[in-house]
């Protein structure tokens, strides 16, 4: 470097400079072949560093090192090289101005900071890329994990600035936070709270993404989009975004449809109101003439029979002998607790179907069967009518 001031003085000294001239002049040409190096360091990675390394990448069988090495992983770091070129050049360019040098020397530390954190920060993000062959509890573990660590780092950073701005040390301000833990709680309660309470949700396996789940207090009922420290998005059937906090979910209560979705079936549950004057016993010319339309079978035709025993025993034997019916599961006709609006009749099973449109249409069509046939058994479904 010696060598290269003396070359720099003797080349002012023929331009016809001299005196504090020169130290001027040489301290302008130092700054300016300064930023050049910089520069170059800066070109050269983006330009040859960077290729190289994908090239790397992309010949590995493994997709994790793609998606870690991304562009934006790559240039972030780039950026701080420039950095560091002037931070090792800055005591041989301002040895005259140690008050420049000092403040110049702060500058570049922060902005060395700031763009390590940013890849930093790109590399957690990075990770939340990756398509790990685990469970979805775990990828939400590796989630809230990196979300804390980005708070974290994220903290730490901001110490070290403040510490590198007015020249103290960084582990002098980390030890006197102690008498400020109750601030720093109360500014970070949300996003603890919900670290904690996304992995309640995880652990004991309660919700994930892609769950279709039910919140009646913040009116959602939709899939889980995603599930972060402080948020849980879903996205309603009406495509309407809400937003609740996982302590409202563990604090609170909520419906989960997973075991549905992944289940042998969906279940029916509905029930008719009969009239009680239209129970009775059933004639034989009656029960011949469910027999010869298939409706109940010769072997129950014969005997005394009341029209809803018949129709309970009918609709069940029907139930069971539809294709879109899973038979393997509960499935009953039952009568409930009389009430004043007529006889109650739950009509329980399960359909194959999940999916809620083609589900719907199923259920409607063997509901409209099981109101049709209500009358051939001489049965009156009841109807409360109001008067005007």
């Amino acid at each position: 470097m010696n060598e290269i001031f003396e070359l720099l003085d003797k080349l002012l000294k023929l331009c016809g400079l001299h005196g504090a001239q020169i130290a001027i002049a040489s301290h302008i040409a130092l700054v300016a072949l300064a930023v050049i190096i910089a520069w170059i360091c800066g070109y050269a990675c983006k330009r040859l560093l960077i290729p190289i390394i994908k090239k790397v990448t992309a010949r590995t069988a493994a997709k994790w090192d793609d998606i870690v090495f991304s562009d934006k992983v790559l240039r972030t770091a780039c950026r701080i090289v420039p950095a560091i070129v002037i931070w090792v050049l800055l005591p041989k360019v301002f040895y005259l101005f140690p008050d420049v040098e000092e403040m110049l020397k702060r500058l570049t530390a922060i902005y060395i900071t700031v763009m390590t954190v940013c890849l930093a920060v790109a590399l957690i993000d990075s990770f939340n890329k990756i398509d790990m062959a685990a469970s979805s509890s775990t990828r939400q573990y590796i989630k809230s994990f990196t979300g804390l660590m980005r708070v974290i780092i994220i903290f730490l950073s901001a110490i070290i600035v403040i510490a590198i701005a007015f020249g103290k040390n960084p582990m002098t301000l980390i030890a006197g936070l102690g008498a400020t833990s109750a601030i720093l709680m109360l500014v970070f309660k949300d996003t603890i709270e919900g670290l904690v309470a996304g992995i309640r949700l995880t652990s004991n396996d309660m919700v994930h993404k892609g769950d279709w789940i039910t919140v009646p207090t913040a009116g959602a009922d939709g899939i889980v989009q995603s599930i972060t420290l402080s948020t849980v998005k879903i996205q309603n059937f009406d495509n309407t975004i809400i937003t609740v906090s996982p302590t409202a979910l563990v604090n609170g209560s909520f419906q989960n449809w997973k075991g549905m979705q992944e289940g042998a079936g969906r279940r029916v549950k509905r029930m008719i109101f009969f009239d009680f004057r239209y129970i009775k016993r059933m004639s034989e010319e009656r029960l011949k003439t469910l027999a010869d339309k298939g409706i109940i079978t010769a072997e129950e035709a014969k005997g005394e029979h009341v029209n809803m025993e018949l129709f309970r025993t009918a609709t069940e034997r029907m139930l069971r002998a539809r294709p879109e019916v899973n038979a393997r599961m509960t499935l009953m006709v039952r009568q409930l607790q009389a009430t004043s609006e007529g006889l109650p009749m739950e009509i329980y099973f399960f359909l194959k179907e999940k999916e809620w449109v083609e589900y719907e249409h199923q259920l409607a069509t063997i509901m409209e069967w099981i109101y049709a046939i209500a009358p051939e058994f001489e049965l009156k479904i009841y109807q409360k009518y109001i008067q005007q």
